[in-house]
């Protein structure tokens, strides 16, 4: 059988383990069956029982003692010659008996048979040992009835002889298909092993993919945020510095008239103070807001106004779309969904800034620019619509939008990734996203959420 190489070293390694492992267990069984075999000789040679007795307790020693010496570094190191080993011991002893009782008419003959299969299998000799063994045993057979002086008994020494001989070539022929068969069967398992550990190699370099990732698309989705605050960062400087101005306003009066104006007109002191109040307010909301917007959260679920967020994206779109769209927003004050406000507050703001782009690329001819945003509740759930009376978009691009980088912008104008985060993020909050375009009329913007009221009455059940 063929193998390559690197399987043959294996193997030739894992049949050493087993064959220190195997040379033991031979000795122990040696050990226990040769002594246990005495009640034989009472019965066929009582008279020499006493003597075989000792010859079989010094063959049980000998293995016994190679039972320790196969444990040892020495002992390791002669693993290609233990199979010889553990089979000379008893066999001597057999071949003794046979020599001190009738030689090649003696019963003792069966004992090499028995030896010969009992080793075959136990120690798993190759093709070529199982040939050296049986042809080393005949050879000490014959020199035994020779020495004897029974080989004259050409009958009987012939039978015993073929016996042995017919023995020997069935353990041969047995012991290569063995060999065979362990050579395949371990070749399989190997190449089996070694795409199990390849796959799991795949598996675990998947997940680490995987990982990778995710750490990606976090690191995206907050790229995105900046590169939408930057974008916003001119009407976020406006709506701050108006509220300024009434406090810096109000300060200046308070500091330069604040004496006459406590004591003369206490109305109008009382009304600048609700000016610079008013205006500190609304830095504090934009600043919060701000401050929640661009802030990575943990992805917790909260009650979330829809209305106040859809009231902060327009705060952070405003320098964008005053005095150049019209936007409408038809948002119930009640109407609340589970979310996390900061990525909720993302997807309304990339929604709003599409159809600014939208509108400011190619604006509808005969409608003033115009943005409506209307939410619902409908059967547990929330639907939040942003429409704009642009363009619209072309058919063939409509199943794109939500992928990954497409986008319909020039180079530099945008990575295409906003539409395919928005869609992530409603996925994580168990919502769904859609659109709806009629080309050179309308495009409207579906976002589905789940119902805080909706979510409420589940847990509550």
């Amino acid at each position: 059988m063929q193998v390559a190489p690197e399987i043959l070293a294996a193997y030739q390694q894992r049949e050493v383990e087993m064959s220190l492992r195997n040379s033991r267990i031979g000795c122990v069984f040696g050990v226990v069956a040769i002594p246990a075999f005495t009640f034989l000789d009472r019965v066929v040679y009582p008279d020499m029982a006493r003597e075989f007795l000792w010859v079989r307790l010094l063959c049980a020693g000998l293995l016994a003692v190679a039972i320790w010496l196969f444990g040892t570094r020495i002992g390791r190191s002669l693993h290609k010659v233990q199979g010889t080993v553990i089979l000379m011991v008893p066999a001597v002893t057999f071949l003794w008996m046979i020599y001190r009782t009738t030689g090649s008419s003696s019963s003792y003959y069966a004992g090499l048979n028995l030896l010969l299969l009992v080793l075959a299998v136990v120690l798993r000799w190759t093709f070529w040992q199982s040939l050296t063994s049986v042809a080393l045993m005949l050879f000490l057979y014959l020199l035994t009835c020779w020495a004897h002086g029974s080989i004259a008994d050409h009958q009987t020494f012939l039978n015993n002889s073929v016996f042995l001989a017919c023995t020997g070539v069935f353990i041969a022929i047995g012991s290569y298909f063995q060999t065979e068969l362990r050579l395949s069967e371990f070749a399989s398992n190997y190449q089996l092993d070694k795409n199990r550990a390849e796959l799991a190699a795949q598996n675990h370099t998947l997940e680490d993919t995987l990982r990778q990732l995710k750490e990606t698309e976090s690191q995206l989705v907050q790229t995105e945020k900046i590169v939408s605050l930057g974008r916003l960062s001119a009407g976020l400087i406006h709506e701050i510095n108006n509220p300024l101005n009434f406090a810096t306003t109000g300060l200046y009066v308070l500091k330069n008239q604040g004496a006459r104006l406590a004591q003369e007109s206490p109305e109008e002191f009382t009304e600048v103070l609700q000016d610079i109040n008013e205006g500190v307010e609304r830095v504090k909301n934009i600043v919060s807001d701000l401050r929640s917007f661009s802030h990575p959260d943990a992805g917790s679920f909260d009650e979330v106004r829809v209305r106040d967020v859809i009231t902060s994206s327009l705060r952070f779109m405003g320098n964008e779309w005053k005095e150049r769209v019209s936007i409408e927003s038809d948002v119930p004050h009640e109407l609340l969904c589970l979310a996390s406000k900061n990525k909720l507050t993302q997807v309304v703001v990339n929604l709003i800034q599409n159809a600014l782009d939208a509108l400011k690329a190619a604006p509808n001819p005969t409608e003033p620019p115009r943005i409506v945003i209307t939410a619902r509740e409908e059967r547990g759930r929330v639907l939040i619509r942003v429409r704009d009376n642009g363009e619209g978009i072309e058919p063939q691009n409509v199943a794109k939008i939500f992928d990954p980088f497409f986008t319909t912008r020039d180079v530099g104008k945008g990575m295409g990734m906003g539409l395919s985060i928005c869609y992530r993020i409603l996925q994580e909050h168990r919502g769904s996203i859609s659109v709806q375009s009629e080309r050179g009329r309308y495009c409207e913007f579906i976002v589905e959420l789940p119902s805080a009221r909706a979510g409420g009455e589940a847990q509550a059940a």
